[in-house]
């Protein structure tokens, strides 16, 4: 069989570049739209990027989700939005007495959202899109349109802290999401052992991955909230057969909340089954899959200036390189650490000085009644 030199890309058919393109993942096929103009023209193809997207991102396979993607840009744009993570190295640093005295500048109304901006947001708009991954297998996609029980402008979403629980809204025991031996869990053989190696706690904090999409309808924007890796977590608590696991980003907040930037805190939790028998078979079940904004004093953000921080969120500066994403969420925790460092030596000082005064004033009184 002879086999026939190539001698430029022009020489090759529109069906033979579309069927090398469709082979390949997101970042790739950007790299190769570059390569000349050929592929350049053929990578503009919605189908191509559909492809890829459904490839990271299953949940985007229904066709609900198209249409929403397609309403709000198409594919290639979704993919261009989603797949960087959101990067915020501008993280103030706070002093503590710099903290406490600047919401004093503040009016009430500014402080607890200016609520004719508010108006302007509604929790339909927001359309939340997530993808579990454990060692690159998918174990669960769901679709969350809008924000439940937040209808209302007065109601208690506006005023009470934000937090998203997208479990709560999956009571179907035929959507219980489970790890098992079969998934590439190590077995354990009872809690004691494990919480002396953490063999299955290591394998579930380095194989699992999360990817949380927040769409606006109303904007046409979309980002993902995620860091992708696990940026935290907590063995045995808060029983000795919970695993919790974090991941997040770091979001700007300027001229919405006094601290400037604000955490959104994802948490995944899991549960260890141990089914006792000839054989022990291990099973890590989902309990908790939740969203929630934090200030930098670790004060739970209210509903209503969640909305906001989360419209500004969708078109905050992104970046490929998801080790960046990890550093801006360690340069916030740093400067978190420090500033609650601060506020204890600044109370143990107040502290010391009640008690040297209460001191004084029952020594004066003493002499005083001598």
């Amino acid at each position: 069989m002879s086999v026939s030199s190539v001698e430029s890309m022009a020489s090759l058919s529109s069906d033979l570049c579309y069927d090398i393109l469709r082979r390949l993942d997101g970042a790739t096929l950007a790299s190769a739209a570059c390569a000349c103009a050929q592929f350049c023209s053929i990578s503009k193809e919605e189908k191509l990027w559909e492809n890829v997207c459904c490839s990271m991102w299953p949940s985007t396979n229904s066709d609900d989700v198209k249409n929403l993607i397609s309403s709000v840009g198409g594919f290639k744009k979704f993919y261009a939005d989603c797949f960087p993570l959101i990067v915020n190295k501008e993280v103030p640093e706070f002093h503590f007495n710099d903290y406490y005295e600047y919401p004093q500048e503040w009016t009430e109304a500014e402080y607890y959202g200016d609520e004719d901006e508010t108006e302007n947001i509604s929790p339909s708009d927001f359309v939340s899109i997530v993808d579990i991954r454990f060692k690159d297998k998918t174990i669960c996609s769901k679709i969350l349109w809008g924000i439940p029980n937040a209808n209302g402008f007065d109601g208690w979403f506006y005023n009470c802290p934000f937090r998203i629980d997208l479990l709560a809204y999956s009571a179907n025991e035929k959507d219980e999401i489970a790890l098992s031996l079969s998934d590439g869990l190590p077995p354990i053989w009872s809690i004691e052992r494990e919480r002396k190696d953490g063999k299955l706690w290591r394998e579930l904090r380095d194989g699992i991955r999360l990817s949380w999409i927040l769409v606006n309808r109303k904007t046409k924007k979309a980002a993902n909230l995620s860091s992708w890796s696990p940026i935290g977590g907590q063995r045995h608590w808060p029983t000795d057969k919970d695993f919790l696991i974090r991941f997040g980003s770091i979001l700007p907040a300027k001229d919405i909340l006094p601290c400037q930037v604000v955490e959104c805190i994802l948490i995944m939790k899991f549960r260890v089954v141990l089914t006792e028998g000839e054989d022990t078979e291990t099973t890590l079940k989902l309990t908790e899959l939740s969203m929630q904004l934090g200030d930098m004093e670790g004060s739970h953000v209210n509903g209503r200036n969640s909305l906001l921080v989360l419209k500004e969120a969708l078109g905050c500066p992104r970046s490929k390189n998801y080790s960046e994403a990890i550093e801006s969420c360690e340069l916030y925790s740093k400067v978190q650490s420090e500033l609650k460092e601060e506020k204890m030596r600044y109370e143990n000082r107040l502290d010391t000085f009640w008690i040297l005064g209460s001191i004084a004033a029952c020594v004066t009184f003493c002499l005083y009644c001598l």
